[in-house]
Parts: C-alpha cells; structure tokens; sequence
C-alpha cells in the first residue's frame, strides 16, 4: 500500500474515509446508482479528478497560474474524435488519436513553457489565456478537421458501444459496452492519479515545491528553475490531455464547447480551491463534491420548492432556475470554512 500511494498517505482518518467512499462510490455506480444520469455524472467525475489533479501539478505544486489548462484537454479529446471520424471504429483509431494529442501537448507545452516561463506571474496568466483564445477560435473554424462549431461525431470500437452486450443482466445492470467503457475510464483514471502522486512525491516533486515556496532560494541553491517550471507544465498538460482523451471515448463526440470552454476553467479553478491546492487528493475529494452538486442540485432544489409550496418566498428562493445562486454559495462557504481546501484543512487538524 505505501508503494502504491507513493508513501503519501491521507493522515487524517476521515480524510481516509472519504477517499474510501469516493473510490467505492465509483466503482460501484453502475450497481448502486442505477440510471444513465449517474453513470454519466461518475464518469465525468472520473475525467475531472484527472483534469484536475494534472492542473493542481501546475498550480498548487508549482505555483504556475495557466489558462490554457483546458487547451490540452480539448487537444485530447479532438485527437480521438478526429482520429476515429478518418481511420473509422476501432482501437487503432484511439491509439493514433492518443498519440498524436501527447505529441501536440508536448510540442505545444514545450513551446510556452520556453517562450513564457520567464514572463513573471500575471503576465504568463495573460500570454496562456491568449493562447487558449486562439485555440478555440481556430477549432471552431476549421470545420474541415474539426467539425467547426458543430463539432465531430464518431464511433468507438463495438466492445465499447452501448450496443455491445456480453452477458445477462446482473443485479438488474444490463453487461454491455458501456459498462466496459465506463471501467476503462475507471482504470485510467486509477493510474494517471497514482502517476500524479508518484510525481509529486519523487525527488523530482520536492523541487517543484521548494521553487513554489521561494524561486529565487531555488535557483541560487543550483536548480534550473525554468527547467523544472517547463517539465513541469508538459506534465501537465499530457494529463490533461488524457483527460480529454477519456472525455472523448466516453461521449463519442467532441466540439468547442465540450472540451475548450472557459467554463470549464472555471471549473477546475473552484475545484482545486474546494479540494485544495497542493493536495492531489484534493482533486478527487473536490472532483467529487463539485460535480454531484452541479449535476444534483437543481433536483435538490426542486425537491426543496415542492415541498415549502405554501410559503411563496421561500419556495421562490429554492426554485431550480436558482441552482447556480445556490452553488455559488456553496463555493464562498467551503472557502470561508476551508480556507486551505478540504483535504488542507482535514490534514491541518490531524497536524494539531
């Protein structure tokens, strides 16, 4: 156990607790949550913590504020769709499709990494969201590669289609290729988070810290801080784009706004905070929380309105159309009770 979670262990045991039941919870969706919409909301989870942790890399490790996070995420997800719309349903497609999205990502990466590094703090935040500005406009134009605004629709290899069906139904679960789908997500998932904690917990990891805390102590020690920085955000961005990767194979489509929305910054900018920076257990503890209470809320509140029907104030101010009302109050709770995240704070009390 402690060579798989890289002697990194949680330190707190409810902090323990919830990563447990965030494990169980999902691998045991199909079975104990059954429906498409909880299916579907496990394997965004899954693609989150991902994304998310690949972005806490870059942010809560390195101390490196980029906006072009979800650039490489849409790269991954575009190179499957791509891949499969010209080679066709089959893995052959999702190999070539990957391994074209990391070489990009690196290239990509690498390329900002050398030319914008050295650029300090706002000004390297400012250089990266033009980039992913561009990007996104030159995805929605090329209609001819990537669908435009419409974005690509395609197939996945049969054994992954919901069409596939390789057994009886077992505790009312139907065994078909989305079942087998949602495991693959799961088992990538799995390792790319442990790689992650396997990163950051390697020597290579403690630099990337040291030069979070105080650059300029690093450099004169005898670190080449634009080397680590650079490494550092190809990382990152490779993660990120199997993230997309696993987006991709999971919808069978992509477009602009699937996979380079701003919003989805946004996103994983209010979960690195609520899980906390620094942490990459964070990403799955916030991943988690986040995206159940943006896919459930409204049916909270629905629920909620129904019930105080006979107080019209009070049933107004629990209407659905308030969802997002009611989760950015959500967020400015978390942060005021769980200034450092929720994985920050559990670990601090453990310290006390």
């Amino acid at each position: 156990m402690a060579r798989i979670l890289s002697n990194d262990f949680p330190r707190n045991r409810l902090l323990a607790v919830l990563l447990v039941a965030v494990l169980l919870a999902l691998l045991l969706t199909p079975f104990i949550f059954p429906g498409v919409k909880a299916l579907n909301v496990a394997a965004k989870v899954l693609v989150f913590v991902v994304l998310v942790a690949s972005f806490d890399l870059l942010l809560g490790y390195t101390g490196i504020v980029s906006f072009a996070h979800t650039m490489f995420f849409g790269i991954g997800a575009y190179g499957i769709a791509i891949a499969s719309t010209r080679m066709g349903a089959g893995w052959g497609a999702l190999v070539v499709g990957t391994l074209c999205a990391l070489a990009i990502s690196f290239v990509l990466a690498l390329a900002i990494g050398l030319f914008s590094l050295r650029v300090r703090a706002i000004f390297f935040s400012m250089i990266t969201l033009a980039v992913a500005a561009a990007f996104q406009t030159l995805a929605s134009q090329l209609s001819d590669i990537t669908g435009g605004e419409d974005g690509l629709t395609f197939k996945v290899p049969e054994v992954l289609s919901p069409s596939f069906e390789w057994g009886e139904k077992f505790l009312g679960v139907s065994l078909d290729g989305r079942l087998l789908c949602y495991y693959l997500l799961f088992v990538m998932a799995v390792v790319l988070f442990l790689a992650m904690l396997r990163i950051v917990n390697s020597p290579f990891g403690r630099v990337l810290q040291a030069i979070r805390e105080n650059e300029f102590r690093a450099e004169a020690i005898g670190y080449r801080v634009v080397v680590y920085r650079t490494v550092s955000s190809i990382l990152s961005a490779l993660f990120a784009t199997m993230a997309g990767v696993m987006l991709a194979i999971w919808l069978r489509y992509n477009g602009p706004d699937t996979s380079l929305s701003f919003e989805i910054m946004l996103d994983v900018l209010l979960i690195v905070v609520i899980g906390g920076m620094g942490t990459v257990y964070g990403a799955a503890i916030g991943s988690g929380l986040f995206v159940v209470a943006q896919s459930y809320l409204q049916d909270l509140l629905k629920l909620g309105s129904e019930a105080v029907s006979g107080l019209p104030w009070l049933a107004a101010l629990l209407s659905p159309d308030r969802w997002l009302l009611w989760l950015g109050l959500l967020f400015v709770l978390s942060v005021y009770y769980f200034p450092t995240g929720i994985v920050g704070r559990l670990r601090a009390g453990r310290a006390n």
